[in-house]
């Protein structure tokens, strides 16, 4: 059954104004964790908002990979995975994923989950969310590691390139 979307304009227009905020004053601060606040209501939205099988596996997914992206942050746990695996990168669900701390495999994954939820809706204010999602997990990725971010970024373009061709 359709989740009812009387209001869901003005609350995704809200979570999209506290995300840039979140990712604003996070930045500002080098603090990634601010972001991570500010993303919360987001994905306890998209949770609620997906009803499909494929979404809501998505959703709970990110879910859980958010609250343990807060935990590393909060605890301040680093592992690098580079030295662990023996390798920069790991392929998921068909995408090469940059490795390095441990705490920037988190966001990476949530962007990959928003890209699975913005592909497997119908649902324009899931894909909304999703959009939302997407963006700031980048931003948590900037703040906490910027030499990353762009290896990230160019990363991307050359996936979405490839697969364009």
């Amino acid at each position: 059954m359709a989740k009812p979307y009387q209001r869901a304009t003005p609350i995704c227009l809200v979570l999209a104004l506290l995300a840039v905020i979140g990712i604003v004053w996070g930045l500002l601060n080098s603090n990634p964790l601010i972001i991570i606040l500010f993303l919360f209501p987001t994905v306890l939205y998209e949770v609620y908002r997906t009803e499909g099988k494929s979404t809501k596996l998505a959703s709970w997914g990110l879910l859980i990979v958010f609250i343990l992206e807060a935990v590393l942050i909060v605890t301040n746990i680093s592992f690098d995975l580079t030295s662990f695996l023996g390798t920069n990168q790991q392929y998921l669900a068909g995408y090469a994923i940059p490795l390095g701390d441990i705490k920037i495999v988190g966001p990476t994954i949530m962007a990959l989950l928003s890209v699975v939820l913005f592909t497997n809706t119908r649902g324009r204010y899931t894909r909304w969310l999703a959009v939302i999602i997407f963006v700031t997990s980048f931003a948590i990725v900037y703040g906490l590691d910027p030499t990353l971010f762009v290896k990230l970024i160019k990363l991307s373009l050359k996936e979405g390139l490839n697969k364009l061709q």
